[in-house]
């Protein structure tokens, strides 16, 4: 079986097909081709409220490449979705339409919720069932916030915070806020010590540049270095020294200010980085809806520099 998933973000668009080996006891990804493609629909939205026409245009091209690769991998299960720059797009729903219309597949605008539901579905086997985590998730346009007790998520929260969203200002005092009363009030103590985890692009290349294997916890003192050591760079310095693409480096910062805060504002001192997103979250679902089977997790393995995650059935 391949599956594939299109995670239509803010800040880029990324492309994933996997094929999935079955023996009913232990289910193996094999990614067989990832794509990110720069296409920054955030700029546009979070600016003038709106896709522009030159993105628009450049936009049905990439669908129309994906659904290229699609039917070249012969996909028996893909899912479009679209997060934070197109539900607040004013034609975003037009623009879906079109691609409809144009390409023949569909879009789904996703809420937040809907977004961190589809990425706790990848970092759930990344949680031991006797601590507390923080699930931080940093998207181009908003941040999803998860918190897990014992195995069982017991809060959920999204705000319009993002790194696009910060680098244009178009974020407010008053949704920062509104995001440290939130975690001031569902992280108490009676939780017992608070271990983050981190997703999203720019929360990966900090763990790069960390240098730290595979596995070990990343320390919020460590990403505050690391955001000095980034701000102190211009954008040429970031992407020749520290080998960023251009669109990586100039929300980097951001992002990094979102994590920090919000592990400040929970008393989190520690934070662990799974290499996975939406895009994992998507196939994941395909792979239950198709195989028609939900006790299933994923396990961590040593071959996922190469491409492959594993599950087992429970």
């Amino acid at each position: 079986m391949k599956l594939a998933a299109v995670d239509i973000g803010s800040n880029a668009i990324r492309f994933q097909i996997s094929s999935v080996l079955d023996n009913g006891t232990q289910v193996l990804f094999k990614k067989m081709e990832y794509i990110r493609f720069p296409l920054r629909l955030g700029h546009d939205v979070f600016t003038g409220g709106k896709i522009t026409k030159t993105s628009a245009n450049r936009f049905i091209k990439l669908m129309m490449t994906y659904k290229y690769l699609l039917d070249l991998y012969e996909a028996d299960d893909f899912m479009f979705c679209a997060t934070s720059a197109m539900r607040e797009s004013e034609n975003g729903k037009e623009l879906v339409k079109r691609v409809k219309k144009e390409v023949g597949v569909t879009i789904h605008i996703i809420n937040g919720q809907k977004e961190a539901e589809l990425i706790n579905k990848a970092i759930f086997s990344y949680l031991s069932l006797d601590k507390t985590y923080l699930h931080i998730d940093v998207g181009g346009g908003s941040s999803e916030f998860n918190i897990y007790h014992k195995g069982k998520k017991t809060s959920s929260q999204s705000f319009k915070i993002g790194s696009v969203r910060v680098l244009e200002k178009n974020d407010s005092p008053e949704i920062w806020k509104k995001m440290e009363l939130w975690l001031h009030e569902n992280v108490v103590q009676s939780l017992g010590e608070i271990i983050s985890v981190g997703t999203g692009g720019n929360i990966s290349k900090i763990y790069e540049l960390a240098g730290l294997e595979r596995g070990e916890h990343l320390p919020l003192s460590m990403i505050k270095k690391i955001r000095e050591k980034v701000s102190k760079l211009n954008m040429n310095q970031r992407i020749y020294q520290l080998q960023m693409n251009p669109d990586r480096a100039d929300v980097i910062v951001p992002a990094s200010n979102i994590y920090i805060r919000a592990m400040e504002w929970a008393g989190s001192k520690n934070m662990i980085v799974p290499e996975v997103g939406l895009k994992d979250g998507i196939i994941f679902h395909l792979f239950e809806k198709n195989a028609k089977r939900t006790n299933v997790k994923f396990v961590n393995t040593q071959d996922q520099g190469q491409g492959k995650k594993t599950l087992k059935v429970s």
